[in-house]
């Protein structure tokens, strides 16, 4: 059974998807991770992005890996854990820049469907239920305001020792939602067949409970 959770940057699409399937038995398989993992790659390496040649160039040279230990998730790049690395804004901002590329999609669309296609999985992302699982059994299309999804960020932030501009957050969300809804690519969008979950005034525990649920109807 397929999984697919969409939504804009900060709804919490990980957290939940990562929550839900450990609850299910799943596989989580973290999209972002792995355009984080290659945005941190060609910011490392100074690639130009726009230089087709360039970036075809920069990512034959990457590998990715997602490995569970203990139900904590590690993201290897090169053979090397970066999990920690690809979770800075200035990586997660090179990420929607970098997502909307061909070339990039094209390196991990087959990837993410043979995973898809071999387990029980939940896949979260921007075009999971449009474009990479399209006939997935369950769709959600997860959202929350901008304002919550920046404190949100903020909060996490705040928690790992960092002193964030909470109006900068939520000025890059809002930018961000912007680029990720109106690129030629795989835009943004919610699937015609997916379930609208606004996760603004609940908590996270009552949104894994909510897919949770309609996951088993579906069964």
């Amino acid at each position: 059974m397929n999984i697919a959770i969409d939504g804009p940057a900060g709804a919490g699409k990980s957290t939940i998807a990562r929550l839900a399937a450990k609850e299910l038995g799943f596989i989580y398989v973290d999209t972002g991770a792995m355009y984080r993992a290659i945005a941190l790659y060609l910011l490392d390496s100074k690639t130009d992005i726009e230089d087709k040649s360039a970036m075809q160039q920069a990512l034959n040279n990457i590998n990715i890996n997602i490995v569970y230990d203990k139900g904590v998730q590690h993201v290897f790049l090169n053979l090397q854990d970066v999990s920690a690395e690809i979770r800075s804004e200035k990586v997660g901002n090179m990420a929607s820049k970098t997502s909307a590329k061909k070339e990039v999609r094209d390196k991990l669309l087959y990837l993410q469907r043979d995973i898809a296609k071999n387990n029980d999985v939940i896949m979260d992302g921007r075009d999971i239920g449009t474009n990479i699982l399209p006939d997935a059994e369950l769709k959600i299309y997860l959202t929350a305001s901008a304002d919550v999804r920046a404190k949100r960020r903020y909060d996490e932030l705040r928690n790992s020792g960092e002193w964030p501009d909470l109006e900068k957050i939520k000025n890059d969300i809002i930018k961000r939602d912007e680029q990720d809804m109106n690129r030629d690519i795989a835009p943004l969008k919610q699937a015609e067949d997916a379930v609208l979950l606004d996760s603004s005034d609940l908590s996270i525990e009552e949104v894994v409970d909510r897919i949770v649920s309609l996951a088993k109807a579906v069964q």
